[in-house]
């Protein structure tokens, strides 16, 4: 299994939290590469692998994950996850912004995004 970035997702109260984050976090050196509206990444323009990203809500599920964890093949990893038992929170699906993901929780109770860009996405 091949793990491409580690995110993690913090989910702040509103529009204006998210500015103020966006502004913080440029500070810091980090630049805006996507924004959905409700969530918002930034990354490190000489490191892209180094990310943050703020949701105002989840469009597509009931959970708000608190980390999201690219890896290459998300089929395989949620066959995997499935058959350890582990919960899953949001079944495996694909995203109209190029991803296909499901959620799954950690054994701490955390809501883990799990997820690979697909093709052209």
């Amino acid at each position: 299994m091949t793990v491409r970035r580690i995110v993690p997702d913090i989910q702040v109260e509103s529009e204006e939290a998210m500015r103020e984050s966006r502004a913080f976090y440029g500070l810091l050196g980090l630049a805006e590469v996507m924004d959905l509206g409700w969530a918002v990444t930034l990354a490190s323009p000489s490191n892209p692998t180094a990310q943050i990203s703020f949701f105002t809500g989840e469009r597509t599920a009931a959970a708000v994950p608190e980390m999201s964890v690219e890896v290459a093949d998300v089929d395989a990893v949620y066959a995997q996850v499935v058959a350890s038992g582990a919960e899953i929170v949001r079944e495996l699906r694909d995203e109209e912004w190029g991803v296909r993901r499901f959620f799954v929780r950690d054994p701490n109770g955390r809501v883990v995004n799990v997820l690979s860009h697909r093709a052209g996405g």
